[in-house]
């Protein structure tokens, strides 16, 4: 009885469009009611759930990245990728999706990436002559690359939840990574060729050069991090660190872009982002807690193995429900409930812990741009000023790439293990 109430509120909630946040909690003090649990447990898995320190790189790397972000580091980014794609048929759009592939290895979080580089780009592409739905849609798609490529907030739940190295996934998530972005200016460019939109003329290797020049102190921060990281002479919390010191000085003295004056308020915004995130996750922690409680996990696992025990058609099973779980459910709170069960699944079945946990992010990623609760698709189409459903609509074809991508890493292992093993062995 009090399983199907928790569920029912949960699923309540996500329909009458309740932040999920509020959501998971509701749920699970309603099940702790009619359990019988003294409601203290609640605050005592939230603490449980947040108290590891792992965690504490997440405002770190959001500090960072919106340091960098009001220190104008997209409007450099842009204008580097622009340099180098621009001159190609569609060129804005191949633009846009590199330019999030390289803003990614900053923020490592996909709705910033989408809002800053969607707030540059869409209105630049409407104005070049680009329709306003593939505008919203290239940069909704593309902004998924950023939670994979290093470094990525989600990876970092995925090594707090199961041990697994934040280093290494950080590299498992390069290849596949690269693969989307790839894949999705292969598309851009096919549409942009059937659709005759516009190409800028080439600017020549001068501008290629400047662009560079302007941008190499942000592209810099990347390998800052992953020297960090893959060095030991850090853990992933004091590289965050390290990159919001190098992130301030850069906006501060370098661009000469943020004034001094408006650090601490970009240090408040940070701080009210993290602590969402973060109160996400305590709630989600007492959630997925309940469900041991249940064995619902092993429920999962034994209904599944009762189908198959086949390697490949578990696999295909387990993108099935995350691909519709990610429909539904916002990402780090999917990774918090699903994670550790789906991973015993697949250990069950001799899936390598580090390529589970490759494919799993990223499918929760597309997740991302798939309605009804696409993050991403709302935050583009609102700067772009249209409704949802024609921007649903012109992101099919980049959806299908990404989903192509996905299964390739997927059934292929090596795409997400092969980088860890020669880097991190």
């Amino acid at each position: 009885m009090e399983v199907w109430v928790l569920f029912g509120l949960f699923v309540g909630g996500l329909v009458l469009g309740i932040p999920v946040a509020i959501t998971l909690g509701v749920s699970s003090l309603g099940y702790l009611l009619l359990a019988g649990i003294p409601p203290v447990v609640m605050p005592q898995k939230m603490y449980a759930g947040m108290d590891v320190f792992v965690l504490l790189s997440i405002p770190g790397f959001i500090l960072a990245g919106n340091l960098m972000n009001r220190g104008g580091i997209t409007q450099r980014i842009v204008r580097f990728a622009n340099a180098l794609v621009g001159w190609i048929r569609g060129g804005l759009g191949l633009t846009n999706i590199a330019a999030s592939m390289l803003f990614g290895g900053i923020t490592g979080t996909a709705v910033a990436d989408a809002a800053s580089i969607g707030g540059v780009l869409i209105p630049g592409m409407k104005k070049a002559g680009y329709p306003a739905d593939f505008s919203a849609a290239v940069t909704a798609a593309s902004s998924t690359v950023g939670p994979i490529i290093p470094p990525s907030v989600p990876m970092i739940i995925v090594g707090a939840l199961s041990g697994i190295s934040v280093g290494k996934m950080f590299l498992a998530g390069a290849v596949p990574g690269i693969l989307m972005g790839l894949a999705m200016m292969v598309t851009a460019y096919v549409i942009s060729v059937r659709k005759n939109f516009p190409r800028q003329p080439w600017q020549g290797v001068g501008e290629v050069g400047r662009a560079f020049g302007g941008a190499v102190w942000a592209l810099a921060m990347t390998f800052l991090i992953i020297y960090g990281l893959l060095s030991g002479l850090a853990t992933p919390t004091e590289t965050a660190v390290v990159a919001s010191v190098y992130a301030m000085i850069v906006g501060c003295f370098i661009y000469r872009e943020l004034p001094l004056s408006k650090v601490p308020g970009v240090i408040v915004d940070s701080a009210v982002a993290s602590a969402g995130i973060l109160t996400l996750v305590g709630f989600a922690n007492v959630f997925g807690w309940i469900l041991v409680s249940e064995r619902i996990p092993q429920a999962i696992a034994a209904g599944v193995l009762s189908i198959t025990d086949n390697k490949l058609l578990v696999i295909l099973i387990i993108n099935l429900l995350l691909l519709f779980v990610g429909m539904f459910m916002e990402t780090i709170a999917a990774l918090i409930i699903l994670f550790v069960p789906l991973l015993s699944l697949a250990q069950a079945v001799g899936i390598e812990p580090l390529h589970f946990a490759t494919f799993a992010v990223l499918n929760l990623m597309i997740g991302l741009t798939t309605p009804p609760v696409g993050v991403c698709l709302f935050v583009c189409a609102g700067i772009a000023r249209l409704p949802l459903t024609p921007v649903v609509i012109a992101i099919l074809p980049f959806l299908l790439t990404n989903i192509g991508v996905l299964l390739l890493v997927s059934f292929v292992p090596g795409l997400a293990t092969w980088l860890p093993s020669v880097v991190m062995p």
